[in-house]
């Protein structure tokens, strides 16, 4: 008997079923190497792809994940000497004997009826255990059923009928992240992402929009319109604040209050996230907590005036209190806030408290830019300054609802685009953004950031990352950015390195059971219909099948 009548033997006398390969090699901190079964062609795999290990000796399920494919041979002379390329008869011999496909699996879970729910995986299947495709009730088995808590993310790769459900609760108790590169569809998904929680109610959300992505109505590429979160939850469930009241009433958005912060309500903590935007050296910025100490809660105000305060001015350089040149380098510099139209002379209003009461009464919160988006700068300081005083009010929330005198805090899911702005390793560790990131949810609000430059975040708050959704990356520093901490990294950067470059994603972290690759869910009228929100000839249709069963009782 021949070398491939007997493998052909061998897989066909595993009970009738369907064998993609059996096991011949690898590790647990490897994976497995599979022969393919020379009948099966390795041109239908796919990297991300679901199999089912079935063991020999104890019989249990062994769910993993193909992280590479690869063509090997028996003979090392048939890479010299291939058979003619015209010559079928041969090659068809040859293939599954001689030369024959092999594939490596990443285990990652044992499913097992005794065990009940999934577990992670501790041993591996023994060798020549049978490796075959996953089916849908493996995969349902795996990632759970839709329900308040589990939010219908995308699909399987090949396995369009099967969900991939995310753990809301999980993916809310620690500080998440969306990254991928430009035109790979992070909006799209972060607003799916942001739908699910809003629909469960177990956060608030309060979105940094700085390319009005999220709230009324959104454009894509090709033009086509599509619902913000405003509009899938007509209910309430999600205000519009607007900085830019002019761009978003162009717009169509419905808004829900314009956003103006008095000159009085910065503080140099707000300012000094700008330093590197505004060009302020180290002498300038550390120069700004004395101008507010001596020049009092006016002191933007007075920087800025041209006249009125020259006396008062001219007096801290004449003291020897300030440098000449310090001074007018921070005015120049300081034009930025005549520019910036949300920004008012005056204390301004009280937008913090409002926007706080609602994120606490589960309402989420949308903060349009408008054209100011186009500014990073802006972006910065209102994103710094909201956070801050949001924060402080949930930690006395907290700390109160610790001693029995309030309720505890509505949970809070803050929202930032460009987040390397803001958790650049040399500023990450005295920012807010980089305390709530290590806080893990202490005061009930953590991060969700969406980056496209994951390398240029902080080591320390990547690795307090829970679950991280990334699509299509090409950079090796932010591949090599997303993968800190994760063991079995080689094994998934192949995968990554396989996403298309729209609507697809490697999800990993703590609110998934094992890393998942989706094509995510289509962000249109089904979704729409799902969330709850029907276009008037559905409404229409609902109100004729209610009338038709009422009746018909």
């Amino acid at each position: 008997m021949n070398e491939r009548s007997r493998l052909e033997e061998f897989f066909g006398s595993r009970g009738g079923e369907t064998a993609l390969g059996i096991v011949v090699d690898g590790s647990l901190s490897t994976g497995l190497r599979v022969r393919i079964d020379p009948r099966y062609s390795i041109e239908k795999l796919a990297v991300g792809r679901y199999v089912v290990i079935k063991g020999r000796q104890t019989g249990r399920k062994f769910f993993g994940i193909i992280t590479n494919l690869a063509l090997d041979a028996s003979n090392p002379d048939l890479i010299r000497r291939p058979p003619p390329s015209s010559d079928d008869f041969i090659a068809d011999v040859y293939n599954g004997s001689v030369a024959f496909g092999m594939m490596e699996i990443s285990p990652m879970l044992v499913l097992d009826e005794e065990l009940g729910e999934p577990r992670p995986v501790k041993t591996i299947p023994s060798h020549f255990s049978l490796v075959s495709e996953a089916s849908p009730q493996d995969v349902e088995l795996v990632f759970g059923e839709e329900d308040r808590e589990h939010f219908y993310i995308g699909t399987p790769l090949d396995m369009e009928s099967v969900q991939v459900n995310l753990d809301l609760t999980r993916f809310a108790e620690r500080s998440s992240g969306v990254f991928g590169k430009s035109g790979t569809g992070k909006s799209f998904i972060t607003r799916t992402l942001l739908a699910g929680i809003i629909k469960s109610s177990l956060a608030s959300t309060l979105i940094f929009d700085m390319h009005n992505d999220y709230g009324w109505a959104i454009k894509d590429e090709i033009g086509r319109e599509h619902k913000g979160l405003r509009q899938l939850f007509p209910d309430g469930r999600v205000s519009v604040v607007t900085l830019d009241e002019d761009t978003s009433r162009a717009r169509g958005s419905k808004i829900d209050r314009v956003l103006k912060i008095g000159y009085e309500q910065i503080e140099p903590e707000d300012v000094e996230m700008l330093s590197g935007l505004l060009g302020l050296s180290d002498v300038q910025t550390g120069a700004l907590y004395y101008l507010r100490r001596v020049l009092g809660p006016a002191w933007i105000a007075k920087l800025l005036e041209e006249e009125e305060a020259q006396e008062e001015l001219q007096d801290l350089i004449e003291s020897g209190r300030i440098v000449a040149g310090t001074l007018g380098a921070i005015q120049r510099k300081f034009e930025f806030f005549r520019r910036m139209g949300f920004l008012i002379p005056g204390k301004g209003d009280d937008a913090v408290e409002d926007i706080f009461n609602r994120l606490n009464m589960g309402t989420s919160v949308v903060l349009e830019f408008g054209n100011y988006g186009n500014t990073m700068a802006a972006y910065v300081l209102v994103a710094n300054y909201l956070t801050r005083r949001i924060h402080r009010r949930y930690v006395s929330q907290k700390n109160l609802a610790s001693g029995g005198k309030a309720e505890e805090p509505k949970p809070l899911v803050i929202v930032i685009e460009e987040a390397h702005k803001f958790l650049d390793p040399h500023i990450a560790g005295h920012t807010i953004f980089g305390t709530i990131a290590r806080e893990l949810r202490k005061y009930n609000v953590t991060l969700l950031i969406v980056d496209q430059r994951p390398s240029g975040i902080d080591d320390e708050v990547m690795s307090q990352i829970g679950t991280r959704v990334t699509c299509l990356l090409d950079n090796e520093a932010d591949i090599r950015a997303v993968f800190s901490g994760v063991s079995g990294v080689s094994a998934l950067r192949e995968v990554l390195a396989r996403l298309d470059t729209r609507q697809q994603a490697l999800i990993l972290g703590h609110a998934v059971p094992m890393p998942v690759v989706v094509r995510s869910r289509d962000y249109d009228q089904d979704f729409y219909a799902a969330i709850g929100v029907a276009d008037d000839e559905t409404l229409k249709e609902r109100a004729q099948k209610g009338s038709e069963t009422l009746y018909g009782e």
